[in-house]
Formats: C-alpha cells, sequence, structure tokens
C-alpha cells in the first residue's frame, strides 16, 4: 500500500490535513489513470459523462441540463458535445418554439459505446479495493461534502 507521506515526502500536522492532502492527491493520480483508461474509446472521461447523463435520462434533454449534471463542470462542454456529435454518439435537435435551447441525444452507437466500457476489465486503478470497500469510502466522501 501507498504511504502518503512518503510519496509526497510530507509531514502533516493533523490527521484531518493529512486525509485532505490525500483526497487531492488521489483524486489527481484518479485523474490521471482515468484519462489513459478512456484514450482507447476515443473518449476523454468528460464526454463519458455526458454519455452516461443521456443515458440516465432516457430521452432528448436540454443541453443546459446535461451541463448542470455534469461531475467536472467543464467550460467546453459544448465543444465536448460537438465532438460526440462528430462520432455520431450524440445527437442534437433545435427546439422548433425556442431556437436557443437544444435537446441531446444519445445515439444507439453511444449506448453500445457505454456498454463495451461498462465491461471493460480495465479499471485496474480500482483494483486494490474490494466492493465492500468501495462504498465504505463513498459513504466517507459523502459524509465529508
Amino acid at each position: 500500500m501507498g504511504d502518503l507521506s512518503k510519496d509526497i515526502k510530507s509531514k502533516f500536522s493533523s490527521n484531518k490535513v493529512k486525509a485532505l492532502i490525500n483526497i487531492k492527491f488521489t483524486a489527481n493520480w484518479l485523474q490521471s489513470h482515468e484519462v489513459e483508461f478512456f484514450k482507447p474509446f476515443g473518449i476523454s472521461p468528460q464526454q463519458y459523462n455526458i454519455l452516461r447523463i443521456l443515458r440516465g435520462s432516457k430521452e432528448p434533454i436540454k443541453a443546459q441540463t446535461v451541463k448542470e449534471r455534469m461531475i467536472d463542470r467543464a467550460p467546453n462542454a459544448t465543444r465536448l458535445m460537438d465532438k460526440l456529435c462528430d462520432k455520431k454518439l450524440i445527437e442534437r435537435e433545435r427546439c422548433d418554439h425556442d431556437r436557443r435551447v437544444v435537446y441531446i441525444t444519445i445515439m444507439k452507437q453511444g449506448l453500445e459505446l457505454l456498454d463495451t466500457i461498462d465491461n471493460s476489465s480495465n479499471i485496474d486503478f480500482m483494483k486494490n479495493i474490494t466492493t465492500k470497500e468501495a462504498l465504505i469510502l463513498s459513504d466517507l466522501l459523502d459524509k465529508i461534502r
């Protein structure tokens, strides 16, 4: 197992400070592994998030709603959706009575890509914790927020 004190060559004034630094350090570590995980699928973590939101909606939703639901609220969400449209993973449709409103729908190819990702065994960066530990960790992170 890793030891944050050794990894970043630092001592901490308290266990709470160590936990905070560890969360930030681990978030950065996870983000870099996540980027590598999604590369073979031709999408970014943020694009995956958009596809996941659309799959969960079960119907076309406003682009603004997608932006609001994103975990990592990227300022370039429109550009991310442009790329997903270019790849035929999502589709845009302007509202008939308000041209400023755009509805987004996940396409069959987008759903198939999500299925492939969901069934991938390459999420090895989470291999060191059990399902039970993952639940405990998730509960603790919820408690912090």
